[in-house]
C-alpha cells in the first residue's frame, strides 16, 4: 500500500486478496468499517485501474485499487446541490436548475448532479452503471424542475420498479410555438434515434411505443424583431412512458415544438421575443408511494423566472400543472 499526504491511497493486488470484493479488501487494507469502505466507493472516490467500480467489483492479482481524498474525487467545479424539495434517509427530491447535467458522461465530468452530491456526502445508492449512483431518471440538461435521488437501494430497487409500472406521475409544463390542433390529447408516436442525426431523437416507425398526454392551458401572442406576430401556448403534459427527449419530439411531430429548442424545431426568433435561451420545459409535478414507507409523496414546483417571464411577454399568466391532463 501506498500513498503520502493528501494525495491518494494505492493498494496493489495480491494474491491474498484476489477474488475479493473491492468495499471487503479496503475495510482489510485501511483498517475501515466494512460500511465505511462502502462509503468511499459509494462517493465514487474508488478507482481500479482508473476506472470507477461498484462495491461488489472483484479485484484480480496485480490491479490496482486508488482512492481519492474526499477533495480531488469532488472537483472543485462541483456546483452546488439543488434546492431540496423532500429527504428522508431513503431518497431526496431535487428541484433542478436549468443547465446541470445529470449525472458524468461524455464531456461532463465533475460539473453533474451526481458530482454535486458526492461533494456534499449525500448517500446515493449503488447502481449498475458506477457513474449513475442513485439515478432513478432523468432531465435534460436545459429542463428544469423535479427529480428523485435514491439514497438506499431498496429505494433504488423500488423506484425501478415504480416507474416501470408506470406509477411514477411526471408532469411538466411548456410554452411552444404556435396553437395544438386539439386543445388536448395524447401523442402516440413510437421514438427511436434519428436516422441521420444520431445525438437526436425521432418518431420512428418500429421503434420504441411513446405515449404523452397533454392540456393547453392559455394561447397568447409575441412580437419578434422583424414586426411578426406569433403564437405561443402554455400545455401541462403527462408522460406515460420515458424515452429520451420524449415531449421534445412529440410536440415537434405534431407541429408544436418547445420554444427556446432548436434542436426540435423551433426557431431563435421566436425564443429571442420570449427572452428564453433555453427549452421551455419544466418538470413541475412529481407523485409516487414512497418505495419503502408506502406514504404518498407529492410535490410541485413553481415555473422558473426566466419561464414565468418568458410568459409574461406573451401575455400569458404564469401556468399550474392542475389536473392530469
Amino acid at each position: 500500500m501506498t500513498g503520502t499526504g493528501d494525495g491518494p491511497v494505492r493498494i496493489v493486488v495480491t494474491a491474498d486478496g484476489a477474488g475479493r470484493r473491492v468495499d471487503v479488501l479496503l475495510a482489510a487494507e485501511l483498517d475501515l468499517s466494512r460500511s465505511a469502505a462502502a462509503q468511499h466507493v459509494d462517493a465514487g472516490r474508488v478507482r481500479v485501474d482508473g476506472r470507477p467500480v461498484r462495491r461488489s467489483r472483484l479485484v484480480e492479482v496485480g490491479e490496482t485499487v486508488e482512492v481519492l481524498p474526499a477533495a480531488t474525487a469532488a472537483a472543485a467545479t462541483a456546483p452546488p446541490v439543488p434546492p431540496v424539495r423532500y429527504r428522508d434517509e431513503h431518497l431526496l427530491v431535487l428541484a433542478k436548475p436549468p443547465g446541470l447535467v445529470v449525472h458524468p458522461g461524455a464531456g461532463h465530468h465533475g460539473d453533474t448532479l451526481v458530482d454535486a452530491l458526492v461533494a456534499a456526502d449525500v448517500p446515493l445508492a449503488e447502481a449498475a452503471d458506477p457513474a449513475r449512483p442513485g439515478v432513478v431518471h432523468r432531465l435534460d440538461r436545459d429542463t428544469s424542475g423535479l427529480l428523485v435521488v435514491a439514497s438506499t437501494p431498496a429505494a433504488l430497487e423500488g423506484l425501478v420498479a415504480l416507474l416501470a409500472q408506470r406509477r411514477i406521475v411526471r408532469r411538466y409544463l411548456t410554452l411552444v410555438a404556435g396553437v395544438p390542433a386539439e386543445a388536448r390529447g395524447v401523442i402516440d408516436a413510437p421514438i427511436g434515434r434519428h436516422p441521420d442525426r444520431r445525438t437526436r431523437f425521432a418518431v420512428v416507425e418500429g421503434a420504441r411505443v411513446a405515449r404523452t398526454r397533454y392540456r393547453t392551458l392559455a394561447t397568447g401572442e409575441v412580437t419578434t424583431a422583424d414586426g411578426a406576430r406569433r403564437a405561443v401556448s402554455t400545455l401541462v403534459c403527462g408522460l406515460e412512458t420515458g424515452r429520451t427527449h420524449q415531449i421534445r419530439v412529440h410536440l415537434d411531430a405534431v407541429g408544436t415544438p418547445v420554444a427556446g429548442d432548436p434542436v426540435y424545431g423551433a426557431d431563435g426568433a421566436l425564443a429571442a421575443a420570449l427572452g428564453i435561451d433555453r427549452p421551455a420545459l419544466h418538470a413541475a409535478h412529481l407523485a409516487f408511494p414512497h418505495p419503502v414507507t408506502g406514504a404518498q409523496v407529492a410535490i410541485d414546483e413553481p415555473l422558473p423566472d426566466d419561464l414565468v417571464a418568458a410568459c409574461a411577454r406573451a401575455g400569458l399568466a404564469v401556468p399550474a400543472v392542475g389536473a392530469a391532463p
